[in-house]
């Protein structure tokens, strides 16, 4: 999930750069009015967590203590984590600038606050007063101009947004309010949908799926909203990405595939995006799956490395622009490139080969199942690349989050 496309080089609104990743229709057209109301939605925090598997993108990138990472920022969960492989640096862009404070936030939080439990009450439980004494104590003395006037402002509503820590920030942001009207949805139709999280085996997880879950998606209620292109923006799926989302299929089909494997196919002990998708925050319970930038035993990892991330408001093409020729190795690109056309894509990938080193990998993921490259990408640059047919396959099925028909792996030959 990704808000770092290509820009105009002049762009000089915080909301132009998004504009011009997403608007490819006449503005009065029914296609420009969804864009442009897309990109009105997008204006504030959309992701208070990143929703692409961590320990699927570390094992993809086989991040060594030479890599520099590339990366696009969203909620910040995965640019901490990488870490705990040990990289020597990561650099995070994004276009929304609230995504930028989150992340700077997590930086200075890491870098000051006085303890793990301090931290994990912060991030992981996220539902607290004390994180806001906390917040002025340790990380506000700390912050730049326009992340303080950032987290010391007030969202839509009039709600200050650093309070969000206090009262389970996993609650707002775009995604957090669309999870938010899933679960009533659900609650008005008889779905409990934390029900799921008390099972005590795959197995039980598949029947509580099968009795509670998969009619829900057969309801005429249901498939009508789903039709809805607007429906999914909350997921941070654009007019141009739902296309590729539905393939062929009805809206209702494709989701309740996805939700199916996020319910089915990992066991709960293990996966945090279930906990966040059937219970909006992480578990309680010590034994909660966390991501690994919250887990106990990588804390000092995350302390003693957090100076290596550099984060930039900018979008990645022109972020490459300032980069010499061979000197990067590790790029991630989300779903970014769901949102491009041609033109912007043969531009990035144009950028990423010149800055590439020998063996360089790149990682995106896409809606629908099958790479978006060929044909797109002149073929004079996609030669020079490898990609990794197999391995994509089985890290798309490993995937926990589910969200996504395919993760896809380059690596240059």
């Amino acid at each position: 999930m990704a808000i770092a496309l290509r820009s105009p080089k002049n762009a000089t609104s915080k909301n132009t750069a998004v504009q011009s990743a997403v608007h490819r229709h006449e503005h009065l057209s029914k296609q420009g009015l969804l864009e442009r109301a897309f990109t009105f939605a997008f204006r504030g925090l959309v992701y208070a967590q990143i929703w692409e598997d961590p320990a699927v993108d570390m094992e993809a990138l086989a991040i060594t203590p030479d890599s520099h990472v590339v990366t696009i920022a969203s909620g910040g969960c995965n640019v901490l984590s990488y870490l705990t492989a040990n990289p020597r640096a990561i650099t995070a862009v994004d276009l929304n600038t609230a995504h930028i404070a989150l992340n700077k936030l997590k930086l200075v939080a890491a870098r000051h606050l006085p303890s793990y439990e301090a931290f994990h009450r912060f991030f992981a439980t996220a539902n607290s007063r004390a994180n806001v004494m906390a917040y002025r104590t340790y990380i506000r003395p700390h912050f730049d101009e326009a992340t303080l006037a950032y987290w010391e402002g007030r969202d839509m509503i009039g709600r200050r947004r650093i309070g969000g820590f206090s009262k389970n920030v996993y609650k707002r942001g775009l995604l957090g309010n669309f999870i938010g009207v899933a679960h009533l949805l659900a609650r008005l139709n008889g779905v409990n949908p934390r029900v799921l999280l008390e099972a005590k085996s795959i197995e039980e997880q598949r029947e509580i799926f099968d009795r509670d879950f998969a009619p829900f998606f057969d309801k005429a209620v249901v498939k009508w909203i789903t039709d809805q292109p607007a429906s999914l923006f909350g997921l941070g799926i654009p007019p141009a990405q739902y296309d590729a989302l539905a393939g062929n299929e009805k809206m209702a089909v494709v989701l309740r595939a996805r939700l199916e494997k996020l319910a089915c196919d990992f066991d709960i002990k293990d996966n945090y995006f279930a906990w966040q998708a059937f219970g909006r925050g992480y578990g309680k319970d010590e034994a909660a799956p966390l991501p690994p930038y919250l887990q106990r035993d990588h804390h000092a990892e995350i302390v003693d490395r957090a100076e290596r991330i550099e984060v930039r408001h900018i979008n990645f093409t022109e972020y490459l622009r300032t980069k010499s020729d061979a000197t990067l190795d590790r790029y991630i690109l989300l779903d970014a490139q769901d949102w491009m056309t041609d033109e912007q894509l043969t531009d990035l990938w144009t950028e990423i080969t010149r800055t590439a080193k020998p063996g360089a990998r790149v990682l995106f993921r896409t809606a629908g199942i099958p790479t978006i490259l060929p044909g797109r990408v002149p073929d004079a640059t996609l030669a020079r690349w490898d990609y990794r047919t197999e391995e994509s396959r089985d890290y798309t099925k490993r995937d926990r989050s589910s969200i996504y028909g395919g993760v896809h792996l380059y690596v240059l030959a």
